[in-house]
């Protein structure tokens, strides 16, 4: 008996199927109520009383190896037929279709690398900030309209926990844990409290820069806004700067660059002014500096900030901002070559 059932063992173990037929031939042959295993189960009835422990376990060995084997043909078979029904033989193997960069991704390249050039590198920090980095340290008087709950989204109902509301907060943690020479952009995603329309959104991309040395002035921070606009958008690019005021820097301005649609000369985009606005700046307020434990008295720097989707828009035209975090593929496959 025990070398019966180590002769089939060595059966089943050798067992291929190549269709449904032969793989239901199989079960019929071993595991029905007529097939090989029955039979040997029949005869257990005769083995010899000292042999029956040996043998029983023997036998139940056989049982579950032969299922498990039925079991494994059954499913690579199962796998096999499913990916040739699967398969298109008559489909050529090019084109493959690619996926493409978002618009927003490839813009925000495009800057980090104008300013790499430059020799800024980047920085990053969290989206969950405190107050102190995001307000307090950039010169943010307690009752400053950011500070108000319509612009600024706090969480869990926390005056001091919130979502970044500017990627200024990076570089208050870098002035923090870094003594001059500092030189770095901070890219990120930024959050307010605003209705969602084609003309904002309640998140949105900022690139942020910052350069603080000894003896770095207005002059320097106009002569890197003038080349990166030119290599953005284009040598013939001219820029102006107009005062305006932030609470982080003083003096503070917006930069304007010539419309690159009509060239400066007018038209429906830049109302018809032949100027665009796409970023502000300024000269960092020492104290600022001095909250970050920078010594305001040596030491100067310039800070610029603009939104990644404003840019985007105006390099590509793009007139509705939602269509930025749609997904909708018609949409992203117009940058499958940028």
């Amino acid at each position: 008996m025990l070398e019966k059932i180590k002769n089939l063992l060595k059966e089943v173990q050798e067992l291929k199927a190549n269709s449904a037929d032969e793989l239901e031939a199989l079960r019929i042959k071993y595991l029905s109520k007529k097939g090989a295993i029955s039979a040997l189960m029949n005869d257990f009835r005769n083995v010899a009383a000292e042999q029956k422990r040996e043998t029983g376990q023997r036998l139940n060995e056989l049982k579950d190896f032969t299922q498990n084997k039925f079991n494994e043909l059954k499913s690579g078979f199962e796998l096999f037929c499913s990916s040739a029904a699967d398969t298109d033989l008559t489909r050529t193997a090019y084109p493959v279709n690619l996926g493409s960069r978002h618009p927003l991704s490839v813009v925000k390249r495009e800057i980090c690398d104008i300013f790499a050039r430059l020799g800024f590198s980047i920085a990053e920090g969290p989206e969950i900030e405190d107050d102190w980095h995001v307000f307090s340290s950039l010169n943010f008087a307690d009752d400053h309209p950011a500070r108000d709950m319509q612009d600024t989204f706090f969480i869990q109902r926390s005056p001091d926990i919130l979502l970044r509301t500017h990627t200024s907060s990076v570089q208050t943690r870098v002035m923090e844990q870094t003594q001059p020479p500092i030189r770095i952009i901070c890219p990120g995603r930024v959050y307010r409290n605003e209705a969602i329309s084609y003309r904002a959104h309640c998140f949105f991309h900022q690139v942020e820069g910052l350069y603080v040395d000894k003896n770095v002035s207005f002059a320097d921070l106009k002569q890197v806004l003038l080349y990166f606009a030119k290599e953005l958008f284009g040598e013939n690019t001219k820029i102006r700067l107009r005062p305006s005021y932030f609470p982080f820097t003083e003096p503070s301005a917006e930069m304007d660059i010539s419309c690159n649609i009509c060239g400066g000369k007018g038209c429906p985009f830049c109302k018809h002014t032949g100027w665009v606005e796409i970023l502000g700046c300024g000269m960092v307020d020492p104290n600022v500096l001095d909250n970050c434990g920078i010594d305001g008295k040596i030491y100067s720097g310039y800070a610029l900030g603009m939104g990644i989707e404003r840019i985007t828009n105006l390099k590509y035209r793009i007139k509705d901002l939602r269509l930025f975090s749609e997904n909708d593929l018609r949409f992203l496959k117009q940058f499958g070559a940028a």
